[in-house]
């Protein structure tokens, strides 16, 4: 099949403003030459609650913004895009099983302009710029949803109403077949399980989600139902406030987006850079810190080698930054002994080992023995923990073994400990022969 490319040039960028419910024209992103450049409305720059989309990228300024170094489309931009899933679902609807994605282009624009506008973030993406029309979807149930996804993973045609089901949703990052939903008071994520899973993944990062709030991150809330027989894990929205009038969105930028990188860059975004950020950038820096050095240890006590810059955000106020709550916390599968981080943890050490962590301490302003006694909580917790939430997930034993020993508490995770911190091998060791099946 030959390439296909669209001819969309040009799409204008609507914005939430904080605390508003109806959403305003901030500027238009346009072709030129290979790159998408943004430049704010001048009646957009008048207002007087007028913030910036992210003031590093896109100050409030008259005029076509230069992109970054590396960069070709602003990364606050990028993040508000659909990414492999999304994508996929837009293909399915355009062209069905007629396509190769190998040489289907269709181009940036296109994919901002085609995926749903409920996305995540306070960032919308029309062909118009005076009047705004969202492409929401109708009213639907897990089943409908879940038999999309099935398609579209088949590569099936969707019916115009599972395809109506399924797009609202094609905003959302992310590889796995996912949806969003609302019910009543709250908007949730939907994820489902893949054909190709060798184990329950959806179990999983609900038991992960679980144990790390009770370890005290701060996570979005999960809960985990049943629909036509199958599991899917509920997570809540933290981009979306209920008011009196109606639905406020939260302005985000992702990790990758603050450390200046997109996804060809991101082998080299450093949790000690993002620390760096933090301490300049971010309200609450020193809980903020120790939060961010938290979800480090507990995605390698757990498993979680996805922990790539698009997985962590923040909010934007228009001044400052705050992390949002954790989230994708998926154990991942692992072959061999050895496993590594997507981010660099301590120089150029991705190695996922507490010794990493410990030794890239003091950046996050901890000291050795805060840090020792930080990570002894989270062993503790998972091994205390691990057997009552797997019963809540109703986890099979199969799953239980693969998962326990190999991604919770590996023994890789505690390799080349110092003297002072060796007590934490043992510590897992205890565990791991507790709970073991």
């Amino acid at each position: 099949m030959t390439s296909k490319k669209t001819d969309d040039k040009e799409a204008y960028v609507w914005i939430w403003l904080p605390e508003e419910t109806d959403p305003v024209v901030a500027g238009r992103l346009a072709t030129e030459g290979k790159s998408l450049v943004f430049n704010y409305g001048q009646s957009y720059l008048a207002r007087d609650n007028a913030i910036s989309i992210f003031k590093n990228e896109l100050p409030l300024k008259s005029g076509v913004l230069p992109l970054l170094t590396g960069l070709t489309m602003p990364g606050c931009l990028r993040d508000a895009a659909p990414d492999a899933w999304g994508r996929r679902v837009i293909l399915n609807k355009k062209f069905g099983k007629k396509f190769d994605a190998a040489n289907v282009d269709l181009g940036e624009l296109t994919y901002l302009l085609e995926s749903g506008s409920d996305r995540i973030g306070a960032l919308d993406f029309q062909q118009s710029n005076t009047v705004y029309e969202p492409r929401i979807s109708v009213n639907t149930n897990l089943e409908e949803l879940l038999e999309s996804a099935e398609r579209v993973q088949k590569g099936i045609p969707l019916t115009p109403e599972l395809d109506q089901a399924l797009h609202h949703g094609s905003s959302i990052g992310g590889a796995r077949p996912k949806a969003l939903i609302t019910d009543g008071s709250a908007k949730y994520v939907a994820k489902f399980s893949a054909s190709a899973d060798i184990y329950n993944v959806v179990k999983a990062e609900f038991i992960a989600m679980r144990l790390a709030h009770l370890a005290g991150i701060n996570v979005a809330p999960v809960t985990l139902v049943k629909s036509s027989h199958k599991d899917v894990l509920l997570i809540e929205r933290f981009d979306r406030v209920l008011s009196a009038h109606g639905w406020q969105r939260k302005s985000m930028v992702s990790a990758l987006t603050i450390l200046s990188l997109d996804e060809m860059m991101a082998r080299y975004a450093s949790y000690e850079d993002l620390a760096q950020i933090i301490r300049k950038e971010f309200r609450q820096s020193a809980s903020s810190l120790k939060e961010l050095f938290s979800r480090i240890v507990f995605n390698i006590l757990s498993g979680n080698t996805d922990d790539h810059a698009r997985n962590h955000a923040a909010f934007w106020d228009g001044e400052m930054l705050e992390l949002t709550p954790a989230y994708d916390i998926c154990p991942q599968g692992r072959t061999g002994f050895e496993a590594s981080q997507a981010m660099l943890i301590s120089g150029n050490d991705r190695a996922s080992q507490i010794a990493s962590c410990l030794t890239a301490a003091h950046v996050f302003q901890l000291s050795s023995n805060e840090a020792i006694r930080l990570i002894e909580h989270q062993i503790e917790t998972i091994g205390n923990q691990w057997i009552a939430i797997c019963e809540v997930a109703e986890l099979n034993q199969v799953d239980r073994k693969l998962l326990w020993g190999s991604q919770f508490l590996n023994p890789y995770a505690f390799y080349g400990l110092s003297e002072e911190a060796k007590y934490l091998e043992g510590l897992a060791e205890h565990f791991r022969s507790k709970n073991q099946f």
